[in-house]
């Protein structure tokens, strides 16, 4: 009898590979997905970004990558029928249903969706609307099952070593200009100092079975850099903007910190064996490189650090805290 095409790539996928390894991810990324989740208390529909890998045993060649696309309308089809879901839960949801129909040991599943938030001008106060990413990630096994979630936001950092550069040839030139060197002092106080700007991406992932609510975490992001952005600024606005940021002038490593230390203190509640992780990046003005800075750690090794003030023997990494 002739074997079908289907029976032919069922066997090459599950037949032993000529290098016999084991692989930590193998799966599929960037499925483009329109998904329900609940949100702010009601059903929203979101364009999201779908990623799903498996653990790879040494004697299997591959997974079955063309069954993934099937799999997730399976997953998103029965949260669908029953109820929507937040979007570390349907992550959640994904990674269950492929360890179970892929007979896999272990499913880590990515689901980053852009959410439009709501808000109003910093000072004339009109209705505006900002995208950031919502991010739920889910790793799953027979044993059980961890999950994060997370905001990705924007903001601006006034860059505090090109600052206190143009502070000090200010006050020179006011020196110069016959100023006594209280005035000089004063004046720099009450003027914004120039400096150049980047634009920042900040990035927040908290791993917990708390529920959290997302605005709170885009809070936290865009106070830990020198100013938020908005998509429309009238000119009261851009000035407010503008002074904020060089009013708190941040480098790329005190967004992390401060980042990290406010969710500690927003959150209290947290466990020792919860997680944190958060990444800054600027996109330089005047160099054509970017900078940014990550810590990542369990809630205990972070507020141990901060209490004590010594560094601990090692900082958990997120594929370590989803892996436990």
């Amino acid at each position: 009898m002739a074997r079908t095409p289907d029976a032919i790539q069922q066997d090459l996928q599950a037949s032993a590979p000529e290098i016999e390894l084991s692989l930590t991810r193998a799966g599929v990324t960037g499925v483009s997905k329109a998904i329900r989740v609940r949100h702010e208390s009601r059903e929203t529909v979101m364009a999201a970004e779908i990623e799903c890998t498996v653990d790879l045993d040494k004697a299997q060649k591959g997974v079955h990558m063309s069954r993934f696309a099937e799999l997730f309308e399976e997953a998103i089809e029965s949260v669908v029928a029953s109820e929507a879901l937040h979007v570390e839960a349907l992550a959640e949801h994904i990674a269950r249903h492929i360890v179970e129909r892929q007979q896999a040991l272990r499913a880590e599943a990515r689901i980053t969706a852009r959410w439009p938030m709501r808000r109003t001008t910093p000072v004339s106060g009109l209705p505006t609307q900002e995208l950031v990413s919502l991010i739920g990630v889910a790793a799953a096994s027979t044993s059980g099952v961890r999950r994060i979630v997370g905001v990705e936001a924007s903001g601006i950092n006034a860059c505090p070593c090109a600052q206190g550069l143009v502070r000090d040839r200010a006050g020179e030139r006011l020196a110069e200009a016959g100023f006594e060197r209280a005035d000089v002092e004063r004046i720099l106080e009450l003027v914004p100092i120039a400096t150049h700007n980047q634009r920042g991406r900040g990035t927040l992932y908290v791993g917990t079975e708390r529920r959290l609510d997302a605005n709170d975490l885009v809070a936290i992001v865009e106070s830990s850099m020198s100013a938020p952005i908005y998509e429309l600024l009238k000119r009261p606005d851009e000035l407010f903007v503008v002074e904020r940021a060089h009013l708190r002038p941040r480098f790329v490593e005190d967004s992390v910190r401060i980042a990290l230390a406010s969710a500690l203190n927003a959150i209290p509640d947290l466990a020792a064996g919860d997680f944190l992780f958060s990444r800054q990046v600027n996109f330089e003005t005047i160099h054509s490189h970017d900078v940014l800075a990550e810590r990542e750690g369990t809630v205990g090794e972070l507020r141990s650090e901060l209490g004590s003030g010594a560094p601990p023997a090692r900082h958990t990494s997120l594929a370590e805290w989803l892996h436990a």
